[in-house]
């Protein structure tokens, strides 16, 4: 075979390798993405965008829940309440089939507040399926119509309060003591005299209180009013009702006082425990005399995002 012809044909079998080259590469450019577009098939993004889920919607369920949820989800037809309910700011997820079941039954309510309302137990009766109050959690510990204090709970450093700042036979923990006397004093400077009218409770003084009510105006008033044995904030030394001393005036909330503290307390750590108009969510009338101990950050917290004590405690404390 001459040389002429070993060059021909030695460039025509280059020209085969280069030409099955470029078909491989073709073929595994074009089978990478088919590969890929499988994987992608197989992915919740893809499930949840198939399943008519928006793009915003699927990053925040894909955020914010879990596989088990999302396997779920993809069971079932499109929902909008998922998205709008994991948008809310105090969405708890774990709590999302009670927000999504409550909203079923009650659907004039806003989603704002059924969040709130679940998150604070109301989508149960009061006094039904009750937890026992976490005392380590000191002065954030919750006790209300769902979590109650045992019957020989009493906290410690109770201190007699001097008739200067209480009225007699009042004791509360010491450290609200010192809380309560840097308020007071500060009140004073604009000629507001705040004065204890009420503080700690035993389990027998708040089962006394509760029965007396009981048996003079009936269960649900008495309800209503005061809180059953194991479930008064009292009992802990962190709550306190307080007047204006010397006021003529018989409705606390008409007072200079109580618009004093509403602008000030919570930079010494109290908060008005059962608000106006939150009555659902707190399961007690407005007291615009109950005050609670949490401390200055939390308070601040509670009243510049006026939320009640329920919520704060539902929100960012359990729920972390």
């Amino acid at each position: 075979m001459s040389r002429k012809r070993k060059k021909l044909r030695l460039r025509k079998e280059i020209k085969i390798a280069i030409f099955i080259l470029i078909i491989l590469i073709i073929l595994s450019i074009y089978g990478i993405d088919k590969y890929k577009e499988y994987k992608y098939h197989q992915t919740y993004e893809y499930k949840l965008l198939e399943h008519n889920y928006s793009k915003e919607e699927v990053s925040l369920i894909l955020e914010k829940l879990d596989d088990n949820y999302i396997n779920k989800l993809l069971e079932i037809v499109y929902n909008e309440n998922i998205y709008k309910f994991l948008s809310e700011k105090y969405c708890i997820v774990k709590n999302l089939d009670r927000y999504l079941d409550y909203y079923k039954k009650n659907s004039k309510l806003d989603r704002t507040k059924v969040v709130a309302l679940v998150n604070t137990n109301r989508d149960r009766d009061l006094y039904e399926d009750i937890q026992d109050t976490d005392v380590s959690k000191d002065i954030l510990m919750l006790v209300n119509k769902y979590y109650a204090l045992k019957e020989d709970f009493v906290p410690e450093n109770i201190v007699r309060v001097s008739n200067s700042y209480a009225y007699a036979g009042n004791s509360i923990r010491s450290d609200v003591l010192e809380a309560f006397i840097e308020m007071a004093n500060a009140a004073k400077e604009e000629d507001i005299t705040l004065v204890i009218n009420s503080s700690y409770r035993s389990y027998k003084d708040q089962n006394e209180i509760w029965t007396y009510r009981k048996n003079n105006y009936g269960q649900e008033k008495a309800d209503q009013y005061a809180a059953r044995a194991g479930h008064s904030e009292h009992q802990t030394g962190l709550a306190i009702d307080i007047a204006q001393f010397n006021s003529k005036e018989q409705d606390f909330e008409n007072t200079p006082a109580f618009t004093w503290l509403q602008n000030n307390a919570h930079n010494y750590g109290f908060i008005l425990r059962f608000k106006k108009d939150a009555e659902d969510i707190t399961g007690y009338a407005y007291e615009s005399w109950h005050y609670r101990y949490v401390g200055k950050e939390v308070a601040t917290k509670v009243h510049d995002e006026d939320i009640t004590y329920d919520e704060y405690y539902a929100y960012y404390v359990e729920n972390n």
